[in-house]
């Protein structure tokens, strides 16, 4: 069915910035539709406890937390539909958004579409995500506290995870592929001063070794090929992340990693366009720093829909 309903806002991902930016723009009168292809949540709602986020002294976990950040903006009126964009005309005016559920129309735009962590391709790594499994130290590594744990990469983002790391945990390893951390020289020294922090170079894994949850992991040393088993109580894949922004290609300009370039203020390069949370250039992704993000996007929003703004 064709939809003629031209949205005062549409926002696309149902995250933790999409979901704030739904609940701001229907409190402040704005007629507002939420695009999400799965559940409300986006990587939050796999998150099995979180700790950092003001408001729950003990804890939450991220499922009914997006449950309840998607009640909320709906309460207020804010409208969701589980669909999939599938194309985006964000210089049109209005914008056009094809989706399965087919097209929809907007006068302003919020992409909220998030960033993946990027997986090692290992057999039952998916299955054991939140098993011993983890991608993110900040929002998981309390969980670990007084254990040994694994971290896997050499970039800035495996190492600031593993110095955080050796606040809580017993031991930490670092696994990476060469000799040498591809991190910013600033972590080094501070790497290397940590008591418990253990190094293994030219290494890669191989294998997660488990039960019902993880056990340990296999390694390969790269230079020799010899392959050994070393026990831990969860690793943590660092590798990098994977912002989910192929339909903006050509629209919105990107940084080259592939995040959409947008500031405090989340104005993309075109008018009417916001980026929040994980898809967009940002030195901390936290459910908190995207909730912000999701507000942030309302208030420019509402001054570009008043005729006040046009960047």
């Amino acid at each position: 069915m064709v939809q003629t309903h031209l949205y005062d806002m549409i926002v696309v991902g149902g995250g933790p910035g999409g979901y704030t930016a739904a609940l701001y723009a229907a409190r402040a009168g704005l007629d507002v539709l939420v695009l999400e292809k799965l559940s409300a949540g986006g990587q939050m709602a796999l998150t099995e406890t979180i700790d950092n986020y003001p408001g729950f002294p003990e804890g939450i976990d991220g499922f009914t937390l997006a449950e309840a950040m998607q009640q909320q903006a709906e309460r207020f009126g804010a409208h969701s539909e589980y669909a999939e964009v599938e194309a985006m005309d964000l210089t049109a005016t209005p914008k056009v958004l094809q989706t399965s559920a087919g097209p929809f129309t907007a006068k302003t735009v919020v992409i909220a579409t998030g960033a993946d962590p990027r997986l090692l391709g290992l057999a039952d790594e998916a299955a054991l995500t939140g098993r011993g499994v983890a991608y993110c130290a900040a929002c998981d590594g309390m969980r670990y506290k007084g254990k040994t744990v694994v971290v896997v990469g050499g970039g800035n983002s495996a190492a600031e995870d593993a110095l955080l790391l050796t606040r809580i945990a017993k031991k930490v390893i670092l696994v990476h592929r060469r000799d040498t951390l591809r991190a910013t020289k600033i972590y080094h020294e501070p790497l290397q001063q940590a008591e418990n922090l253990e190094f293994r170079w030219n290494s890669a894994v191989t294998e997660l070794l488990h039960d019902e949850k993880l056990t340990g992991i296999r390694l390969r040393d790269l230079r020799t090929g010899a392959e050994t088993d070393l026990s831990c109580d969860a690793v943590f894949i660092s590798v990098g992340r994977q912002p989910a922004t192929e339909l903006v290609a050509g629209q919105l300009e990107r940084d080259a990693a592939g995040y959409i370039i947008a500031d405090e203020t989340t104005h993309t390069n075109l008018p009417g366009v916001y980026a929040v949370g994980d898809v967009r250039t940002k030195p901390l992704r936290q459910v908190v720093t995207a909730v912000a993000d999701g507000a942030m996007a309302v208030h420019a929003a509402e001054q570009y829909l008043a005729g006040g703004e046009t960047t």
